[in-house]
């Protein structure tokens, strides 16, 4: 997508040989987050809702795949049957395996926020020569 235009998802279903099944859910959920709009007509599609520099790598994910964390602890310390009292384990005193995972998905998140799409752009257009810009912007109808 460019930042004013809009794409078809069939077009993009070309493009990057998806299914148009797939990337309609995708696109649905990208809606519903406000990172896309869709643009009604014949020449409609969808097109960024903000700026590139405002979406970023942990929005896109967030909003395809939600919220929850990774990792989902089933404090399995309570079958130990070394330990007398599984009572022990709580929210007082957690699992250290939990900890350390959840701490490490915050970087991740961190990380992620602070790569935008226009981040994304910046970094892969000088790979890209004028004459391959103009293709992939008349790919698209630009």
């Amino acid at each position: 997508m460019v930042w004013g235009q809009t794409t078809a998802i069939r077009d993009l279903t070309q493009f990057k040989l998806l299914t148009e099944t797939y990337l309609s859910k995708t696109f649905t959920k990208l809606q519903k987050a406000g990172i896309v709009r869709s643009v009604p007509g014949s020449s409609g599609g969808y097109e960024l809702a903000r700026d590139p520099e405002t979406i970023s790598f942990w929005d896109i994910i967030e909003a395809v795949e939600g919220p929850s964390h990774f990792f989902r602890c089933a404090e399995i310390r309570r079958n130990n049957v070394v330990v007398e009292d599984p009572s022990i384990y709580s929210a007082k005193n957690p699992c250290l395996i939990k900890v350390v995972i959840a701490e490490g998905e915050e970087q991740m998140r961190n990380y992620l926020r602070g790569k935008t799409l226009k981040w994304l752009y910046d970094s892969v257009s000088p790979d890209f020569s004028e004459g391959r810009k103009l293709d992939i912007a008349h790919w698209f109808g630009a």
